[in-house]
């Protein structure tokens, strides 16, 4: 019961979103993420990128709900769509020619390759949906702080402001509603001039915040020799078991990767490797590191309800 009660918090490492994935230590959190980011980009293999995407838009929507799933259909899908025409409409190698389309050959080749490409970006947005409610601005510190701190205190607040300047800017519109100015109604110079109004108090109040964070900077002391900061992340023994799991699985599918087990060729003509007994064990491996964080949720979950039915 105290695992899931620190992991519906973000651990008692301080971790970002209600998961128990965030509870473990930033350094897993971050080797995880940059595995399922950086396989579907550099390696686009069909199978690869199937379990990729299956993977990525399962967690996601598990960590964001309805909300994710509309960004999925509203953004993501629109997205991928135009990404798989895109390829075939303006690249036009490849020996297999479907058909003419004014006068330019659209090929199998170009149309497999623009599938491809299309769930690989699908699958990276979707991987950073999940990043960002894992990955809070604390971890990334936390990881990078002694090592690039100017760097990583710039990445840090550059992604926190996006969230940050539109959660402020619900709460003006949601203020100047209540006082009769709301934002969608009138003329069109009407809101014109209501937006204006708007901007106008979100650049006053970064102006604002900027100068508080610089003052709030200079009273800790932020950048003094010998500074010392505060961390809660501890490195226990679930940590380290979970980091062995993490570590085997990738060195499989990457190791099968990197020596040709799995391969594939999309011009001039499509080739799949052949099917062999290994590529299996690779494609399992892969798939065991996208679908582990989910599976570490849906047990714990499990145990959860089951700890509570006999209450």
């Amino acid at each position: 019961m105290k695992n899931k009660l620190t992991g519906m918090i973000g651990g008692d490492q301080g971790g970002g979103a209600r998961s128990i994935f965030a509870g473990y230590h930033p350094i897993i959190n971050f080797l995880y993420f940059g595995y399922v980011v950086l396989v579907p980009i550099f390696f686009m293999h069909p199978m690869i990128l199937g379990i990729s995407f299956i993977a990525a838009i399962t967690y996601a929507i598990y960590l964001g709900g309805r909300r994710t799933a509309v960004f999925a259909l509203g953004f993501v899908l629109p997205v991928m769509i135009v990404a798989a025409l895109f390829n075939p409409a303006f690249n036009h190698r490849g020996v297999t020619i479907l058909f003419y389309f004014y006068y330019n050959p659209i090929t199998l080749e170009a149309i497999i390759y623009g599938l491809a490409s299309a769930t690989m970006i699908g699958s990276v947005i979707l991987w950073f949906v999940s990043y960002n409610a894992i990955m809070t601005s604390d971890k990334f510190i936390y990881l990078f702080g002694r090592i690039v701190p100017a760097i990583s205190l710039i990445i840090s607040m550059a992604l926190r402001l996006v969230p940050l300047y539109i959660q402020q800017t619900k709460k003006i519109i949601s203020a100047r509603r209540g006082i009769g100015f709301d934002v969608s109604s009138g003329k069109f110079m009407a809101k014109v001039r209501s937006g204006v109004e708007i901007l106008s108090v979100m650049i006053t109040w970064a102006l604002e915040s900027g100068i508080e964070t610089g003052d709030s900077m200079l009273a800790r002391g932020y950048g003094l020799p010998g500074r010392t900061a505060y961390s809660n992340y501890r490195f226990d023994a679930r940590d380290k078991t979970l980091l062995v799991v993490f570590l085997v699985l990738m060195a499989v599918s990457v190791t099968g990767i990197l020596t040709g087990l799995v391969s594939v060729e999309y011009y001039n003509r499509f080739v799949l490797s052949d099917i062999q007994p290994l590529a299996a064990i690779i494609y399992l491996s892969h798939a065991a590191v996208c679908f582990l964080p989910f599976a570490l949720e849906v047990r714990e979950e499990a145990v959860w309800r089951s700890l509570r039915s006999k209450i």
